[in-house]
């Protein structure tokens, strides 16, 4: 019987890019004793040298196992590792492994991802765009590039109008906001979802604020309207406003997941299978959404091998509103990567029916893109917003 003989974290990497962290990106590659290999993928951000050693300490955990053993592996993990549920790099590297093992599992199957979740509910995944508006700091700007968004095909837009407030956020920066968003509904028009990022920065005090200046222009949801680990603050905003609150790319966790659900502190919750435990750990969360009635929609920004998989898991959830589609504002190689199987149409992607997750990953592009881990400089525009909004 095959074991695991080999788990290799590997980072690939180009310099331009609409958002620092989309530089990068860190596949994980299982091979088992005879030959079969499968990918997963972690996240990078600032933290690729961390992550990296991360997955070869996970690894460790894996290496001679059976790779039918998903959960058992992922439970030996649980079981070593005394700080998971508090470690981002530790979560991250397990999720990646387990996506691999599903991959490896469902293809040596002959089926598709989602025919072992229990059957498709639907043929074609309706998505959003994200990533669309770099360089976009002013109303104007925001306005011609939704225009062209929509344009391409998009019934539904996120977007961060705040650049550089943190915490607080000036007068002027929330006029500049304002005037924003009501330029993006201006030309969409009403028929086209408008989501607000907010990126987790911003004190209740002044999520509220923004609540009630934006609240006329009709968003679908406000994405993190205040710091991820301030549950008082979500508390407050939940009492103060009667918006959608959309938040979950920084759970790591199925329990963790809980506590917001269980609260009544998320309207849209969005596990990202990067972070969350893969597809094992994706799975539980959309079904514990369902349970509370809460709308799911997968956190999708890092890489090919993400969307791949949450396609597949997207395709399965009966509370699924949109997944999150970076895919058509990457870098070209990232689609490279994949072969570039994706289309939007009608703001949707078909779900793809060949075995494992879908796409097999270009070992050529890989090689050509594979990079040395190395620490990353922070600069005042932070990684994690689109490049050039800040400021």
């Amino acid at each position: 019987m095959a074991k695991i003989s080999e788990i290799e974290p590997i980072v690939l990497y180009e310099q331009e890019a609409d958002a620092r962290w989309a530089s990068y990106s860190i596949l994980v590659k299982v091979v088992t004793s005879d030959g079969r290999a499968s990918y997963g993928e972690a996240v990078p951000t600032l933290r690729v040298l961390p992550v990296v050693s991360a997955v070869r300490q996970a690894a460790k955990a894996f290496v001679g196992r059976d790779p039918h053993e998903i959960y058992a592996g992922f439970y030996e993990w649980y079981r070593q590792d005394f700080f998971l549920s508090r470690s981002f790099e530790s979560a991250t590297a397990l999720s990646a492994i387990d996506m691999a093992l599903w991959d490896l599992k469902a293809r040596e199957l002959g089926a598709p991802l989602h025919e072992l979740l229990g059957g498709a509910i639907r043929r074609r995944v309706p998505v959003y765009a994200n990533g669309w508006y770099g360089g976009c700091r002013d109303a104007g700007c925001f306005a011609e590039r939704a225009r062209e968004v929509v344009g391409r095909g998009y019934t539904a837009l996120k977007f961060d109008p705040f650049r550089d407030s943190f915490n607080s956020i000036s007068p002027r920066r929330l006029k500049e906001a304002e005037e924003i968003v009501a330029a993006v509904r201006e030309a969409v028009g009403e028929e086209v979802d408008v989501l607000i990022e907010h990126h987790g920065r911003f004190d209740a005090n002044a999520a509220v604020e923004i609540a009630k200046r934006l609240e006329p222009y009709g968003p679908y949801f406000m994405e993190e309207p205040v710091h991820h680990e301030d549950l008082e603050a979500y508390r407050k905003y939940k009492a103060a406003t009667g918006l959608r609150v959309a938040m979950g790319e920084r759970l790591i966790s199925v329990k963790e997941a809980l506590q917001y659900l269980a609260e009544g502190l998320v309207d849209v919750i969005q596990p990202d299978a990067c972070n969350i435990g893969g597809v094992t750990g994706s799975v539980k969360t959309a079904t514990l959404a369902e349970a509370f009635s809460v709308e799911v929609s997968y956190h999708n920004a890092y890489g090919p091998v993400q969307f791949a998989v949450e396609v597949q898991l997207s395709a399965v959830t009966p509370t699924l509103y949109r997944l999150e589609s970076f895919y058509d504002f990457w870098p070209r190689w990232k689609r490279d990567l994949i072969g570039d199987p994706f289309r939007v149409v009608d703001s949707s992607v078909e779900v793809p029916s060949r075995p494992g997750i879908g796409v097999d990953v270009n070992e050529r592009v890989v090689e050509r893109y594979r990079a040395e881990p190395r620490e990353i400089q922070p600069t005042e525009e932070p990684v994690w917003v689109v490049r050039g909004t800040w400021g």
